[in-house]
């Protein structure tokens, strides 16, 4: 019998559709793997923003993830909101109990409108417990000055910061979004093969970005899952996103950041 790639995220959901485990579970299955779920919290969204967040209880997340890994399996995981410190550690205990290794780590902490999404108490949980467990985070500019502690005011940056980020433990892909140029430079420090890449793209003039991180560490996940080296998935990740913004940018829904094009390679 044929067997699935199996990707679990554990994230918030999105009402709207456009991000979180909405967005994830629509992009593991665009690359070719089977998608599961473990919400961490509600959210009240649409394309202009979150009005309103309902945390689920730390033994609710631990629960979903228990029963899809014990039941299903998992080849990679994918990790978005999680907006306190209960949940973090939950997280932290279950996955250690199933031995999951394949963890990439979105961590979200503002939304796209400004809203925040995290606890400040739980910040430093993130930094201190919970980073070191993943096999890769996936940082933006304002969430990599947040765990840094630092600004950074230009791409050359991006390098020194990536690798400070790491602390020689995890692999980081710091996104460029937030910078200025109209050339983008994200950066892939690989920790277990101390290489850095860079991943250059052009600006795309688009008002359907909404989710975009979580559709890049989504695919990113997915093509891990899949077998390739990290590498291979973040230059395979980053080319899915770009497509997906770029087809996305034809189509018009809602009155704020709309999604990107998840589906490009089936409806086009």
């Amino acid at each position: 019998m044929k067997q699935y790639k199996r990707v679990l995220t554990i994230a918030g959901s999105d009402s709207g559709g456009g991000a979180g485990i909405q967005a994830d579970m629509k992009t593991i299955s665009a690359c070719g793997c089977y998608a599961m779920s473990a919400i961490t919290a509600v959210t009240v969204q649409n394309t202009k923003g979150v009005s309103q967040v309902y945390p689920i209880p730390a033994d609710v997340v631990a629960a979903q993830i228990d029963a899809v890994i014990s039941d299903i399996g998992v080849d990679a995981v994918k990790i978005g909101m999680i907006n306190s410190s209960e949940v973090i550690l939950a997280i932290k205990q279950i996955l250690e109990k199933h031995n999951v290794t394949n963890i990439v780590f979105d961590p979200v902490m503002v939304s796209t409108s400004g809203h925040k999404l995290i606890e400040d108490e739980a910040i430093d949980i993130l930094k201190n417990q919970f980073l070191v467990n993943a096999r890769i985070i996936t940082p933006n500019v304002p969430e990599a000055e947040i765990l840094l502690g630092k600004s950074i005011k230009s791409q050359n940056q991006l390098p020194d910061m990536a690798r400070e980020l790491s602390q020689g433990k995890v692999s980081v892909l710091l996104k460029a979004g937030h910078m200025t140029d109209d050339t983008l430079i994200d950066v892939f420090y690989n920790a277990e093969t101390n290489e850095t890449i860079e991943l250059k793209s052009k600006r795309l003039n688009s008002p359907n970005t909404h989710g975009t991180g979580c559709t890049l560490s989504s695919a990113l996940a997915s093509y891990i899952a899949l077998g390739h080296d990290l590498n291979n998935a973040a230059r395979l990740a980053q080319e899915y996103i770009h497509k997906a913004i770029v087809a996305g940018a034809e189509y018009r829904i809602g009155h704020g950041h709309g999604p990107v094009c998840h589906f490009f390679k089936f409806w086009e």
